[in-house]
């Protein structure tokens, strides 16, 4: 990888968020990074830039400058319509080369995930995955990029000092969407789609929308999840009935995937989904730093074990020591006499 020079470093300027949309909607992803964007910019000096690349998204644009972008580079063509990978690399890599950015965000999404490493590998910059925080640093103004390593075991912080732009992916639900300011103008910057971008490599056949009612764990205010300490499938049943009265969802730890007690997508942590519900109650989950990245972002959260040394009992805001198969039909028994 080429090492960007102290003279060419002067050129790079701005934080630019991909955002990222289905059918025709900006998804909260979009929201979230441009309010840490917008964090970060400031502490630079400097302007939030948000990419959208699709087709016929013009009423969605104006958006993006509610939750803190100055200005908005679209692509608008058919040829991105699919959102196909190799077609937005290559389109985002154009632009990067074009306006030279300091810092890309994008969400650690199946989109993200699948567009931004392979423009990182075009424009030869490093790139950090699956980050839950970042900050700048003052001397330097280097971006700090923190993730969870080692399986989970530790959490690390990443510094790129040679190649630019810093480019990093933030996983959905782990910052907070500012508040929207619907006073708030800004320039829209329209680019041409152009031939080169396009690619036969891949073709999509298909595309279907999940109507599932496990989608809505990413999006619920309460969150009922399980751990080794539910013993079973039976457990998540009295967990799923709970669910059902609180108007929430259920969710996992891998140890209760794993052992087939219940479905992936109900997978909470580093290998799964990342929340940000208001309640999360945790029943019978010890609380390893792999599923803490998952959860810790819970407005309130609900302990329930056995072990009072549980390491989620010790960040729980209550903490309640019992057996959870006594402890959850009595507090559903309390729901039903409101």
């Amino acid at each position: 990888m080429r090492i960007v020079s102290d003279q060419e470093r002067k050129q790079y300027q701005h934080v630019w968020v991909l955002a990222e949309q289905r059918c025709g909607r900006m998804e909260t992803v979009t929201f979230e990074l441009l309010g840490a964007a917008r964090r970060l910019a400031d502490r630079l000096a400097c302007e939030v830039w948000c990419v959208v690349l699709g087709h016929q998204l013009e009423e969605e644009l104006t958006s993006c400058f509610v939750y803190g972008a100055d200005r908005v580079l679209a692509v608008d063509a058919p040829e991105l319509a699919d959102l196909l990978d190799l077609p937005c690399a290559n389109t985002l890599a154009r632009l990067i080369r074009k306006h030279r950015p300091e810092i890309v965000l994008a969400g650690a999404t199946m989109y993200g995930r699948s567009v931004v490493p392979r423009t990182a590998g075009m424009i030869e910059a490093g790139l950090t995955a699956d980050c839950t925080g970042l900050d700048i640093e003052e001397d330097s103004r280097l971006l700090l990029q923190t993730r969870p390593a080692f399986g989970g075991n530790i959490m690390a912080t990443i510094k790129c000092s040679d190649h630019l732009p810093q480019m990093a992916t933030v996983r959905p639900r782990v910052m907070t969407v500012p508040e929207a300011d619907q006073s708030r103008k800004g320039q829209i910057i329209r680019e041409p789609f152009v031939s080169e971008d396009i690619s036969a490599a891949m073709k999509l056949i298909k595309s279907e929308i999940d109507q599932s009612r496990v989608a809505s764990l990413s999006d619920a205010h309460i969150i009922i999840a399980g751990g080794r300490g539910v013993r079973g499938e039976k457990g998540f049943e009295l967990l799923k009935r709970l669910a059902y009265r609180l108007g929430g969802a259920v969710g996992a730890t891998r140890a209760a995937v794993d052992a087939g007690w219940i479905e992936y997508a109900h997978q909470i942590g580093q290998t799964g989904q990342t929340v940000q519900p208001r309640v999360y109650i945790a029943c019978g989950i010890s609380g390893q730093i792999q599923h803490l990245v998952g959860m810790q972002s819970a407005d309130l959260i609900i302990a329930i074990n056995s072990d009072p040394r549980a390491p989620l009992m010790q960040v729980a805001d209550y903490a309640v020591v019992g057996d959870l198969f006594k402890i959850i039909p009595a507090f559903e028994e309390e729901i039903l006499r409101l």
